[in-house]
């Protein structure tokens, strides 16, 4: 979950296919260093990076603590987890690295040809893992 509408439009799905099958959900958020962050290291600040990540984790964490309270209220196993790294690469390492069944993820759909189909995320994942995936266009909700 990126904290977005979309992204959110796809734990429905996620839940009801836990429920079905007796499963746990995973909600997992990839914590990407903003490329300011970055530059910020290299320049010596390294302090002023750790404190920004936990900043940026613990704000991932209360937000995907709501929803797994939403889940738990419906009766379903719910692990909350939060990672840095790429996106993509993040989510194929865990879900290799840990007892994931099924990969849910939400698509763009904004074009017709590879990535462009499905979100550079969505694509790397399915490229890359050989667990299944379920990916999906939520309806765009105007935010």
């Amino acid at each position: 979950l990126d904290g977005s509408s979309l992204s959110e439009q796809m734990v429905p799905y996620a839940a009801e296919i836990a429920q079905r099958f007796g499963s746990q959900v995973v909600l997992l958020q990839v914590l990407q260093i903003p490329s300011s962050l970055a530059a910020a290291s290299a320049q010596g600040a390294e302090n002023v990076i750790e404190e920004e990540l936990r900043r940026l984790s613990f704000e991932a964490h209360q937000y995907l603590e709501g929803i797994a309270t939403q889940l738990k209220d419906k009766g379903l196993s719910v692990e909350v987890v939060v990672v840095e790294g790429t996106p993509g690469d993040a989510i194929v390492e865990y879900s290799n690295t840990s007892a994931i069944k099924l990969i849910v993820v939400a698509t763009h759909g904004r074009r017709n040809i590879g990535r462009l189909v499905f979100g550079s995320v969505a694509d790397h994942v399915m490229r890359h893992t050989t667990i299944p995936v379920l990916s999906m266009k939520p309806v765009e909700v105007k935010e």
